[in-house]
């Protein structure tokens, strides 16, 4: 992406769905944070979208099944929290106010990605 002066760092958070034309294939989801450099919100969510349409990608799992990975949504779009990209710096942050429904979802609090 080019830059000029006027560009500002966005995080991106980038839903993928994966699918198969396998009928016993169970879907899978992935989310990514990527920073993209624009003048606005709005043409950062753009470059996002953008972004994650370049990496959709299809191959054959080791089961021998056609896995497609595409985009699925931009969640959001958000300025980095920080103007020096350093050691501990916050790039990212949402607030949500159910955190037994986020624990089931996050899998690294001992809930399940399935």
């Amino acid at each position: 992406m080019e830059s000029s002066p006027n560009n500002e760092l966005y995080v991106a958070v980038i839903l993928y769905e994966s699918w198969s034309p396998d009928p016993s294939y169970t879907p899978m989801y992935e989310e990514c944070f990527a920073l993209v450099r624009a003048e606005s919100e709005e043409q950062a969510r753009t470059r996002a979208e953008q972004h994650s349409r370049a990496h959709e990608t299809c191959f054959n799992n080791v089961l021998g099944q056609e896995i497609h990975w595409k985009l699925k949504r931009v969640v959001d779009v958000s300025r980095v929290l920080s103007d020096a990209l350093d050691d501990g710096a916050d790039i990212y942050a949402r607030h949500f106010k159910n955190y037994e429904a986020y624990h089931a979802f996050e899998p690294l609090l001992g809930g399940s990605i399935d």
